[in-house]
């Protein structure tokens, strides 16, 4: 897929972002999507990318899809309350791709639903989430 991130608003990695290796490859008004490549240490027993890898990877993207302000001045943060992860597949590929769109909420909380691919177009999981905003910085 083709993405478009402003690199303006590309923000700091932070510390679980470094150590996992995931990337932001686009972040728009209810729009965000995140990319990462698959590597040993990601893998269960099964040697497939562990759950919680995907849980993790839609919380971000989804917290994200609800934060964007347009401006780097202007930061907006939230927090889950509620995290859903549906496990529907294995990737065959070498990267995940994570796709999240706000779908609804009001002024304080926002809904989103995501979805988790391998670079060959194999769904992996989805989830749903609800999210609280945090007063801004």
């Amino acid at each position: 897929m083709d993405y478009h991130l402003d690199p303006a608003l590309q923000e700091p990695h932070y510390a679980l972002q470094t150590h996992l290796g995931f990337k932001m490859v686009a972040w728009e008004k209810h729009f965000a999507a995140f990319e990462l490549p698959l590597a040993p240490f990601l893998m269960n027993r099964y040697g497939i990318p562990h759950g919680g890898i995907y849980a993790t990877m839609l919380d971000t993207a989804m917290g994200y899809a609800g934060c964007y302000t347009g401006s780097p001045e202007e930061v907006q943060l939230a927090m889950t309350l509620s995290l859903t992860t549906n496990f529907v597949g294995r990737p065959v590929g070498e990267r995940l791709v994570i796709e999240a769109r706000q779908i609804g909420g009001g002024r304080s909380t926002f809904f989103t639903e995501g979805t988790v691919k391998d670079e060959t177009g194999v769904l992996v999981a989805t989830g749903s989430g609800t999210f609280r905003y945090r007063a801004r910085k």
